[in-house]
């Protein structure tokens, strides 16, 4: 039988099948799940509104919140034509290049240098590696912009300034990531070392070849925490940069901003476009992050 039907004495009705009896819903839990929907909405309406005003006239942004109507939302007329201005007629397509430069620079390098500086504090047993490990803990703890401006001086006396190699040089010694690495290399196995060794691996082949392969979840993060630094960069150019044929994008798109006109339409359209950039990057390499530490449990 699939399900049985009891009663009790005195009674004819029945009772609801063993182990399917339905559970009630708590109010409190509606009264949460209510609040975070309104929470999420609170959050992402302010998102639509931007994108949607990317594609309306300039002329329209502002005079649809008051009074409020359906056209805060429903654009009178789509136009690419923040797009246009923005990406043709500004300097903003050359500020996107030079991001994509600097960030691709600064991945490539300080995931090599984050790599081997995780690869020595994992593997090596040496006098002051625990105050070393300490010290590049306490760095990422530090805000930037506590030591933007004696590091911008510094830059400028080295002749750094207004060059590629100064906007590159700060996000390539990324602390965080090589927290992220050296925790990740402690999870492989030290036999997979010696076996290398054993068979005349050198150490660059063994951390390229062996630690670099097994670590692709903490690669990836790393990758993207050296990315977005980067790409997300406002203060650092603003101070080593004056050249405007070197100017980064977030800087760039701040200037749409006049000391007495403001396009939003443009910098609306920049807004997006930064934010597609680490959302499609998220959405591709999200895959990496759902993978296993090999040897976790050992250390």
């Amino acid at each position: 039988m699939t399900t049985t039907e009891l009663a009790r004495p005195g009674r004819t009705e029945p009772v609801a099948p063993l182990g399917r009896a339905p559970r009630p819903v708590k109010t409190s839990t509606v009264v949460l799940t209510a609040v975070a929907v309104l929470v999420g909405v609170g959050f992402v309406l302010p998102a639509i509104w931007i994108l949607i005003g990317s594609f309306r006239p300039n002329a329209e942004i502002l005079t649809t919140m008051s009074p409020l109507s359906r056209h805060l939302v429903i654009p009178s007329e789509v136009t690419l034509e923040n797009y246009v201005h923005l990406l043709v007629d500004s300097g903003f397509a050359r500020a996107l290049l030079n991001s994509f430069i600097v960030c691709i620079a600064s991945v490539a390098i300080g995931l090599a240098m984050s790599a081997m500086a995780a690869y020595a504090l994992a593997v090596y047993q040496f006098p002051g590696r625990n105050l070393i490990f300490a010290v590049i803990v306490i760095s990422f703890m530090v805000p930037f912009e506590a030591i933007a401006i004696p590091l911008a001086q510094q830059f400028t006396d080295w002749g750094l300034g207004n060059t590629m190699i100064g906007l590159i040089l700060p996000g390539v010694a990324n602390g965080l990531a090589i927290f992220n690495l050296r925790q990740y290399f402690l999870g492989i196995p030290q036999s997979y070392r010696e076996a290398a060794m054993l068979d005349g691996a050198s150490e660059p082949r063994i951390l390229f070849s062996l630690y670099a392969r097994l670590s692709g979840p903490a690669l990836t993060n790393s990758a993207l925490l050296i990315f977005l630094g980067q790409w997300t960069a406002f203060l650092w150019p603003l101070l080593i940069v004056s050249d405007s044929d070197l100017q980064l994008a977030p800087v760039a798109l701040a200037g749409t901003f006049g000391e007495h006109a403001a396009d939003y339409g443009q910098n609306f359209a920049g807004t997006i476009v930064l934010t597609l950039v680490p959302a499609i990057s998220m959405f591709v390499l999200q895959r990496f992050f759902g993978r296993l530490s090999i040897g976790s449990g050992e250390k």
